[in-house]
């Protein structure tokens, strides 16, 4: 490839996750501000479940929860199903994260915990799919296109699941009512820490 094309490649992947982002944006509805409800109403812990990649997204979305004052960890699917679901009490909200909705492990665990009386977040691109119909709130992550020549990596399609979760943890972090000073009460060390307690 010529650095002409290689430029030009790499600024139609971001574009094309701008447009996933600029739709999933229009989409909010009902069901985010039910998806935060039952986050702020949750007396236990917020579980975040998938694998592969939407896996990794979820850690990340766990730990932004976290670190913005709603407590929550993520617990592998797979895992979930050989122990982990262990974890889970009837107090807490599951947020189950599947492109498909159909990933056998994440609509398993997602059951297993909804048996146990959890609330339970589905995020999936398929309205019609077994996750998103057991979910108490629905969250479509569908893209038109994913943003690699192939169409087949997981690329926009985890951008706007990355993009929903960021959103649910700042309105619920702002509907409690946090503050900097909470921020920086659990971002003690690094340089946000330092730039917590310079505010102080």
């Amino acid at each position: 490839m010529k650095k002409a094309e290689i430029i030009e490649t790499g600024r139609k992947v971001i574009e094309q996750e701008i447009d996933a982002l600029k739709t999933a944006s229009g989409r909010l509805g009902d069901d985010f501000s039910k998806a935060v409800g039952l986050i702020i109403k949750c007396k236990g812990k917020v579980i975040v479940t998938g694998i592969g990649k939407s896996g990794h997204i979820g850690k990340k979305i766990a730990a932004s929860l976290a670190s913005l004052g709603t407590p929550s960890f993520f617990m592998h699917s797979t895992e979930a199903l050989h122990g982990d679901s262990g974890m889970a009490r009837k107090e807490d909200v599951i947020i189950a994260i599947s492109n498909s909705g159909t990933t056998s492990e994440v609509v398993s665990a997602a059951e297993r915990c909804k048996d146990m009386g959890c609330a339970l977040i589905s995020m999936t691109g398929n309205p019609d799919s077994k996750l998103a119909i057991l979910a108490d709130a629905f969250l479509n992550i569908d893209v038109a296109h994913e943003a690699d020549h192939l169409n087949l990596a997981p690329t926009s399609s985890t951008t706007v699941t990355l993009a929903l979760g960021d959103a649910l943890a700042v309105v619920v972090s702002k509907a409690k009512g946090f503050t900097s000073m909470d921020f920086g009460y659990f971002h003690s060390g690094g340089a946000l820490g330092k730039k917590t307690a310079k505010a102080k």
